[in-house]
């Protein structure tokens, strides 16, 4: 009897709710409350969607309701598309909100192509009807017209300029007779897992003013310091004669590997007053290669800001290295120079580095490490640096150690000095160097650099 008894209470609880869940408010009074009063987009390519935004309908009431609609004021011709419980429509009917629930409305961003070069605006409204009432939540979208590459081989030479970005899907190739020249305001964007292959030579030369760009092709605040979201650049073995002046790399797998010496007496690199940053693996990679680095900021890599294996000929005068390990955790130097590869035995390769005015400093207590094997030639020759070591004896008497340079704010990228830093006025003179004139003349920001210079990219 007992048990009759509980079952009897079960089943009638079971129909109470079902029967409450059944009631439908239809008072005009009834309302719907929204996680935002209106959905941006960043500045999302014509013929390329964007991410999901999310709006979430919270029906507060305690009884169910029904909304007779959910629909595009721009109708199948919107540049937005919507999806709700998988449904992508236009318009959508009889949408069904328990009480004390919500649901959620998935937006996209599908910004049809025109002529236009400059950023422009597109607009639509996402209109909810309940018990005769209406509310609009605006959409807005900032579209942008590119020139599209997919898989591909430059054969020939070419001027890439400011006038429209230029978007990279798959893998591209600059051929090892080809050269391309990217002028000042460049935007190259690169698709996720899309890489540039330079087998010919690559001139990138932007200004102070004007600086080029290499980033991933998401540009969503969200994906703004993601690292690992394309592959980067990768300079191969007959490349030569490349310059990359003023421009900023970010957000790749690895940001810039370069293989192999130079092929004459210049460097297969020349980096000058660039900003290398936020990448999943390393900033700059070389394998055996020949890399001069002037007055770049290189910070905030998931493992290493600069590593050379295998030998190489290195010479980086006035840069900053900082790792801070603010987005990800990190046990590797900032720089780490080797002439050996860990998988190579005994094959060794000459290793010459050279290391003047620069600031080497981040969140390890070892953030420069060089590691010989064997006799190959073996040189390296730092002066007037700031390093942050456990090992300071193996660097000279003309570095300082272990000194916080005092970056205004590393949390907020701001890595000029405080006045009261101890790297002021501590670099030696680089007057009489070959890239003084074009490079060493001035720092980062633009200002005449006097000597004794503070150490680092920015005087």
């Amino acid at each position: 009897m007992r048990n009759l008894t509980l079952l009897f209470i079960f089943l009638f609880a079971l129909i109470f709710a079902c029967r409450k869940d059944e009631i439908i408010d239809t008072k005009p009074s009834a309302k719907l409350e929204f996680s935002k009063d209106s959905i941006l987009f960043d500045t999302v390519f014509t013929n390329s969607g964007s991410t999901n935004r999310v709006l979430k309908v919270f029906n507060r009431n305690k009884n169910s309701v029904i909304l007779s609609s959910i629909n595009l004021k721009g109708g199948n011709s919107s540049a937005f598309k919507i999806n709700i419980n998988g449904v992508s429509s236009s318009t959508l009917s009889d949408i069904k909100i328990r009480g004390k629930d919500s649901i959620y409305v998935f937006v996209k961003a599908f910004i049809n192509p025109d002529n236009k070069n400059s950023p422009f605006l597109v607009e639509d409204e996402l209109n909810f009807t309940l018990n005769g009432k209406s509310k609009k939540i605006p959409l807005i979208a900032y579209g942008q017209n590119a020139v599209y590459f997919k898989d591909t081989y430059f054969t020939t030479n070419r001027t890439f300029t400011k006038d429209k970005p230029y978007l990279f899907f798959g893998e591209a190739v600059i051929g090892n007779l080809s050269t391309i020249t990217i002028e000042h305001g460049a935007r190259l964007y690169f698709h996720k897992g899309a890489k540039l292959f330079i087998a010919g030579s690559l001139r990138a030369n932007g200004t102070l003013t004007d600086s080029i760009t290499f980033s991933s092709d998401r540009l969503e605040r969200i994906y703004y310091d993601e690292p690992g979201q394309w592959q980067g650049l990768h300079f191969l073995r007959t490349s030569y004669d490349n310059l990359m002046n003023y421009a900023t790399v970010k957000n790749a797998l690895v940001g810039i590997r370069v293989d192999s010496l130079s092929i004459n007496t210049n460097p297969k690199l020349l980096l000058a007053n660039s900003i290398i940053k936020n990448h999943e693996v390393a900033g700059v990679l070389g394998y055996t290669a020949t890399i001069t680095g002037i007055n770049n900021l290189i910070y905030n890599c998931g493992q290493f800001l600069l590593i050379g294996l295998y030998g190489g000929d290195y010479k980086f005068y006035q840069n900053t290295f900082a790792n801070f390990n603010y987005s990800f955790p990190r046990k590797s130097p900032s720089v780490y120079l080797s002439n050996n590869l860990e998988d190579k035995g005994n094959l060794n390769k000459a290793l010459n580095a050279t290391f003047t005015n620069n600031i080497i400093y981040g969140s390890l207590n070892r953030e420069l490490e060089v590691n010989q094997i064997g006799n190959s030639q073996f040189s390296l020759n730092f002066q007037n640096n700031l390093i942050k070591t456990d090992q300071m004896s193996s660097w000279g008497l003309s570095n300082l150690f272990n000194t916080d340079p005092l970056f205004i704010n590393s949390r907020k990228e701001e890595y000029k000095l405080e006045k009261t830093s101890l790297a002021i006025v501590k670099g030696q003179n680089l007057t009489s160097n070959i890239y003084y004139s074009n490079y060493l003349i001035k720092d980062l920001g633009g200002k005449t650099r006097i000597f004794p210079s503070t150490l680092g990219c920015f005087e």
